[in-house]
């Protein structure tokens, strides 16, 4: 992969080897603390009074908090410019912003074929996700909003912002996107069946190489909401209705998600070519 001259006039920091050992814990941080905080929240709310959905708006809260202090705002003021930097939450221009949205959703289709055909590979269980049948109807609609925007703003400030600029001003970019990757996959095998972190490192890669390419997480934080909430809806409820083709043999529904999975792996690289392009011109 080129780098880009977007890219190459983000790395105005210098960063030890330590520094990568720290924002990747850090970056591990940001996410299992988003992470438990939200879920606490949305437990409490619907054990003790789900008509009165006040969950989201305090996670909302603690989302913005969180990103003002990532951003260079709060104490120490010696570090803002740092964490400013390291957040990468910079401009983007309409093409390349546009192409980054297309390129990330053709890979979420192609995501989505992956782990249709892995769950008919590899017997799992199903993801864990509320029943929300039980529950009126407004705080599902609110809680499948805010699960889609925490992973994408804690993730993708820690993983795409701290963890991989740090990686970038030490490595060349495919070796920070794939290091990044790892211990993005890795971080989601406390929550998810261990085979499916194959799928979470396809994610990181590209949500890694959004954020290279255009040198900003926004467009990455957006795809990543898509993504998240088409696998909260269509995705992760039906994980156990797949059947492991080695006991029934492989279905319409097998051979239908790897051709899309293909089909759609093809047309992404296509718009990342394109992704690139615009990103090298600066055109806007």
């Amino acid at each position: 992969m080129e780098r880009t001259h977007a890219a190459s006039v983000s790395r105005p920091f210098a960063f030890g080897a330590p520094a990568v050992i720290w924002s990747g814990l850090l970056a591990l941080f940001i996410t299992v603390f988003a992470g438990a905080i939200w879920a606490s929240v949305l437990i409490l709310n619907l054990s003790t009074g789900p008509s009165i959905p006040w969950s989201p708006f305090v996670m909302a809260i603690v989302l913005w908090l969180m990103w003002r202090y990532l951003g260079g705002k709060g104490w120490p003021q010696s570090t803002a410019s740092t964490r400013r930097h390291l957040l990468r939450a910079n401009p983007v221009s309409a093409r390349v912003f546009a192409w980054s949205l297309v390129a990330g959703v053709l890979s979420i289709v192609a995501l989505v074929g992956y782990w249709v055909v892995l769950y008919q590979l590899v017997p799992m269980a199903g993801t864990i996700l509320p029943d929300y049948s039980k529950y009126p109807m407004l705080i599902v609609v609110l809680s499948i909003v805010m699960g889609s925007l925490v992973s994408p703003f804690a993730e993708e400030s820690g993983f795409r912002g701290y963890f991989q600029v740090v990686l970038e001003s030490r490595y060349r970019a495919p070796v920070a996107i794939l290091v990044s990757s790892v211990v993005f996959a890795l971080a989601h095998v406390l929550t998810h069946p261990w085979p499916t972190a194959s799928v979470f490192f396809l994610a990181g890669l590209i949500f890694g190489s959004i954020a290279y390419l255009s040198n900003s997480i926004w467009p990455g934080i957006v795809v990543h909401m898509i993504g998240d909430a088409t696998f909260f809806i269509f995705v992760w409820p039906y994980d156990t209705a797949h059947h492991v083709i080695w006991q029934s043999g492989p279905d319409n529904t097998f051979w239908y998600s790897l051709a899309q999975a293909l089909v759609f792996t093809v047309l992404a690289i296509v718009a990342f070519r394109q992704l690139a392009r615009h990103a090298r011109s600066g055109a806007g």
